[in-house]
């Protein structure tokens, strides 16, 4: 039996609340929160919707509702809930049990700075970070004991010493289990270690500095070489964390997106320090857009966990439900917590680096050995094919107005995208803006070539544009005698929006719509987005270096102003070339004479 949504929304509250969708069984499908929570929940039941979200409404047996005060107490109870449930269509989050800290203990004369997966209950000692990972404590801990001679023994190891270890022979440790050096020096040193891991190691610099004068001042030259050296090696470190400011509480949240995957990268800065980053990759599992994807996976990450909130989260996008989600952490934290994703200076060098890490951690995710055999198996099952293909090439053209009009051909096999075979074509002597004349001189010159002996051939060829440039790319087969390599036109949608792309297999009279899931559409989509993103960087390069070595600029009377109004009038300098001295004269600013003046400097 359906479920009666009618009935249900003609009594559903006006109110904030909490909603649960719970299917046949009684299990919770996905939690969501509304200021409104009858307009929200008709929003499922009206209008068009994505084909996931229509998956999940296909499923609803019947809607739980708990009404609240607030719509920032709903978006707490939504989180605890989503904790408690993990319900399959909201996107879930590990707990944070693996976020590893600096421990230093109260209990020991000498103590060790040690590796913890958690805090303990107990007040003994202080806890440093959280970090991202484990290889950032790791790294942090290496070079405090590098510089400041931390030990990094066992207690009970520690106890039973009777000389120096191998730590203290390479400079690693200055030995306190043998009394090579006081409780009181040991303590300064450990101090100005937790200084550094605190974002401090300029305070600790300048202490450094004073303490090497002084020992110069008493004669003391050996204990002034040593405090020089570890003054050296700070200003080393500073040098090497150009985002260490000495300023700022802040976790950076990125995400990047293909199709079928997606990477939510988390940059963790305290006191101005970068302490790494840590990777996510949530299931979307109602095809959200970028803000309202950001927006829950922040909500889950602080309200959802266990975890310290920073006075500054930066995004990558702008947040639906900022003001509410950063009312809900100032709330949780006990102080003004702001939510932003327009920032200058050094917060604007820490987005960047978060993007940076989203779309590298994408792009590694996309070429996992895993990945791309499931998704070529798919392609395979697809296009109905009797074997794996081994090889995929994509053409894609470029231009602006016709001007500079470049065509890329992209290379995929069953390790990726392989870029030595990525090749470009400069596409000269047709029409400006004939997308069909410059794909027919491109797929004529590679597979002409390959006839020739030269380069490797693709088992399957995709052509974006769809029917019109199927159609050609048929003819050039037919044309140069090549039978043997399968055909796939790729045609956006009406609402050109990714994932309701038409495939058209060897002929137009075969269209295949694929489910926006397929991992065969995902494997077409990066193919294609890749020919598309080299074809518009080789088509700026070409359109770029014709525009400072335009052969217009030698040309008396002809100014940058009036360059741009005959590029602009004839759609690009091949325009140009081809109009005649009467066309010539119609541009703007361009008088018969001057008209005459290019014509004969255009073609002599």
């Amino acid at each position: 039996m359906s479920f009666d949504y009618r009935h249900f929304l003609a009594s559903a509250s006006e109110s904030p609340g909490v909603y649960r969708m719970l299917d046949a069984q009684g299990d919770t499908l996905y939690v969501g929160k509304a200021r409104r929570l009858k307009a929200r929940l008709a929003s499922y039941f009206r209008g068009a919707l994505n084909t996931k979200t229509q998956a999940l409404v296909a499923r609803i047996a019947d809607i739980q509702v708990t009404v609240t005060n607030s719509e920032t107490e709903a978006l707490l109870l939504e989180q605890t809930l989503i904790k408690e449930l993990r319900p399959p269509y909201n996107i879930l989050l590990r707990d944070d049990k693996s976020y590893p800290f600096i421990f230093v203990t109260d209990r020991h004369p000498f103590p060790a700075l040690e590796y913890k997966r958690a805090r303990a209950r107990r007040d003994d000692g202080r806890y440093l970070g959280p970090y991202p990972s484990s290889l950032a404590v790791r790294e942090s801990l290496s070079l405090m004991q590098k510089i400041f001679r931390i030990r990094n023994c066992e207690d009970s190891v520690f106890a039973h010493r009777t000389r120096p270890c191998l730590q203290f022979q390479i400079e690693r440790c200055s030995a306190p289990c043998v009394g090579h050096i006081s409780e009181a020096d040991y303590r300064r040193d450990l101090e100005h270690a937790v200084q550094c891991l605190e974002g401090k190691s300029d305070q600790v610099t300048q202490e450094l500095t004073s303490s090497m004068e002084a020992a110069s001042r008493e004669l003391d030259f050996e204990e002034a070489a040593r405090l020089r050296d570890q003054t050296q090696q700070l200003r080393q470190l500073q040098q090497r964390q150009f985002v260490d400011t000495g300023d700022g509480d802040a976790d950076i949240f990125a995400l990047a997106t293909r199709p079928g995957a997606l990477c939510i990268s988390v940059l963790s800065v305290r006191h101005g320090r970068m302490l790494g980053a840590r990777h996510h990759a949530p299931a979307n599992g109602l095809d959200l857009p970028a803000d309202e994807l950001l927006a829950e996976f922040v909500s889950q990450f602080y309200l959802g966990q266990t975890r310290e909130i920073p006075r500054e989260v930066i995004t990558s996008h702008a947040l639906t439900d900022r003001e509410l989600i950063g009312a809900a952490l100032s709330e949780r934290a006990g102080k003004r917590v702001r939510i932003t994703d327009r920032v200058r200076g050094h917060r604007a060098q820490w987005q960047s680096l978060a993007v940076t890490n989203a779309e590298q951690q994408l792009a590694g995710q996309l070429a996992s050995q895993a990945q791309l055999a499931r998704r070529f198996a798919a392609l395979r099952e697809t296009l109905g094919l009797a074997d794996t293909p081994r090889r995929l090439e994509c053409f894609d053209i470029s231009h602006s107005q016709g001007e500079a009009t470049v065509a890329s051909c992209v290379v995929f096999d069953e390790n990726g995208p392989r870029k030595s075979d990525y090749r470009r074509f400069n596409i000269e002597g047709v029409s400006a803006g004939d997308d069909y004349a410059a794909m027919r001189q491109a797929l004529t010159r590679r597979f002409r070539r390959l006839a020739d002996g030269e380069g490797e051939r693709p088992d399957v060829l995709l052509v974006d544009g769809g029917k019109g440039q199927l159609n050609l790319a048929r003819e050039v087969f037919v044309e140069l005698g090549v039978s043997d390599v399968a055909l796939v036109g790729v045609a956006k949608g009406t609402t050109r929006k990714a994932g309701l792309e038409t495939l058209f297999l060897e002929t137009v009279d075969r269209a295949l719509d694929l489910d926006p899931a397929s991992p065969a559409l995902h494997l077409i989509q990066h193919v294609r987005d890749e020919a598309h993103r080299f074809a518009i960087t080789g088509h700026r390069n070409r359109r770029d270096k014709a525009r400072r070595t335009s052969t217009l600029e030698g040309i008396p009377g002809v100014g940058p102003k009036r360059r741009r109004e005959l590029l602009r009038f004839f759609g690009g300098l091949q325009g140009v070339k081809q109009a005649n001295r009467e066309e010539l004269s119609r541009a703007p600013g361009i008088s018969a004479t001057l008209a005459e003046a290019i014509h004969r400097a255009l073609h002599g």
